[in-house]
């Protein structure tokens, strides 16, 4: 590796340190129906958005509330200190692998089945409460 390519790496690293995230990979779910819940908690504090998916009657909800639960817990494990004044600051869905299946149609033919899952990143972060307003 060059020495500007490594420099470079070690920046992405040192500013992923002050990040608070969780991923989940390769979730059955098509990113559409994912992307209605990460809406739903996107920029809401820790609690309530918790309160909303635990209470969701969709079935992405209970994925998404254990994502959550683990960037609380990452967060409280970088802090050493008790999850407090946190807010869902980002929540990213993007599509992952696809399963292609062929389903037997009239006349010979088959039509085309595309299972779709998601790549889910959520991001917690802490609210500043000491903003100076003028």
């Amino acid at each position: 590796m060059g020495a500007r390519k490594r420099i470079s790496a070690e920046q992405r690293k040192e500013a992923k340190k002050t990040l608070y995230f969780a991923k989940l990979n390769n979730v059955p779910t098509s990113p559409r129906k994912m992307r209605l819940i990460a809406d739903m908690i996107r920029g809401m504090e820790v609690n309530k958005a918790l309160g909303v998916l635990k209470f969701s009657t969709k079935e992405a909800s209970n994925r998404m509330e254990k994502l959550l639960r683990s960037a609380i817990a990452n967060w409280e494990q970088k802090n050493e200190q008790k999850a407090e004044d946190l807010y869902v600051s980002a929540v990213y869905v993007d599509s992952a692998r696809m399963l292609k299946r062929l389903r037997p149609a009239p006349q010979g033919r088959g039509y085309r089945i595309r299972k779709r899952s998601n790549h889910v990143t959520l991001f917690v972060d802490k609210k500043n409460t000491n903003d100076n307003k003028i």
